[in-house]
């Protein structure tokens, strides 16, 4: 672990030593917003379906217990029980779970649920993620498919990106946005803002409501329905915590789980006036053509096995999906 990530952890030990033992710590990753925030939503029916059934548990607002790192670094070493984070936090131990991530792949969030319930896929991610102290209890949406946002023109082709600087979670969304013929540069959640008013970055990708949920639309201007891929995050567990609970503690979080997962896709139906509040809010829409989404979707398949996953790997979410 690097020196400040080992400080940052060691002062949060502290913090989270003084909570009672037996209480169940949800780190948030997101406003606590139930009618905005997807994830939100997840961890709230999670944390209830707790406390109604004899478990403590108690909600830990964005930040109370550091970023997605410190969340990580807390989770694994099982100084906390369970964090809302983005997909790539375990992608550090094994990449396996970027399929959820690979761009116009997945149809819509009941092909995600297929693959990765029917088909496995959540079971094979946890067997390279729970040696390493880490258990994916459940992929949340926090919104309809991710869209392409930008301060500077209208997307309305895959040449119009070029020029562009997007902010890129990783490497592999860099290589996405070269694809594309636009550049990318990785900055962190909390200095987006300023990203984009400076001209650091000029866009993300993300679904509708992020502008929304995080008050970028004073400079956020313009927004194109890609359907890239399935906007998802993650929920993570403490693997020595899980292990650690009596049967029927354990099946009472896996309860809350499924309970959790149901109203996160409930939620899902109820986001269809997300681009009237856009438009409302300054922003210019933009859909694609079918001939224009079939462009962006060529360009980005090139990505595919670049550095991401294997052939392998791509197959086995094929074939969870059952194509």
């Amino acid at each position: 672990m690097k020196p400040m990530r080992m400080l940052a952890a060691t002062a949060m030990a502290l913090v989270l030593a003084s909570t009672a033992q037996a209480q169940v710590k949800i780190a948030l990753d997101s406003p606590a917003d139930l009618q905005g925030s997807g994830s939100y939503v997840w961890a709230h029916a999670f944390a209830t379906h707790l406390n109604e059934n004899g478990m403590e548990a108690e909600e830990y607002q964005r930040g109370a217990l550091g970023g997605d790192d410190e969340v990580f670094d807390q989770v694994s070493q099982g100084l906390l029980e369970v964090g809302m984070a983005p997909l790539n936090i375990v992608a550090s131990i094994d990449p396996l779970i970027f399929g959820l991530r690979l761009p116009y792949f997945f149809a819509d969030m009941e092909e995600v649920d297929r693959a990765l319930y029917d088909g496995d896929m959540l079971a094979r991610i946890n067997e390279a993620t729970t040696p390493a102290g880490v258990r994916v209890l459940g992929v949340n949406t926090v919104g309809p498919a991710t869209g392409i946002f930008n301060t500077r023109r209208p997307v309305t082709s895959v040449e119009d990106m070029a020029g562009l600087r997007m902010r890129a979670l990783d490497e592999s969304q860099i290589d996405l946005f070269a694809a594309w013929g636009a550049a990318g540069t990785i900055v962190a959640w909390a200095e987006v803002p300023n990203a984009l008013q400076t001209g650091v970055a000029d866009g993300y990708l993300n679904p509708a409501f992020v502008p929304l949920l995080f008050g970028h639309t004073e400079f956020i201007k313009h927004f194109t329905e890609a359907a890239i891929s399935p906007s998802l995050r993650i929920t993570i567990a403490s693997e020595d915590w899980y292990q650690g609970l009596s049967d029927d503690e354990r099946a009472i979080v896996d309860a809350a789980t499924d309970a959790a997962n149901a109203a996160n896709r409930a939620w899902l139906g109820t986001q269809d006036g997300v681009i009237d509040q856009l438009i409302a809010a300054g922003v210019e829409v933009v859909e694609l053509t079918p001939e224009a989404r079939a462009a962006f979707q060529a360009a980005s398949e090139a990505t595919y096995t670049d550095g991401v996953l294997t052939a392998e790997q791509i197959a086995a979410w094929e074939a969870a999906i059952g194509r």
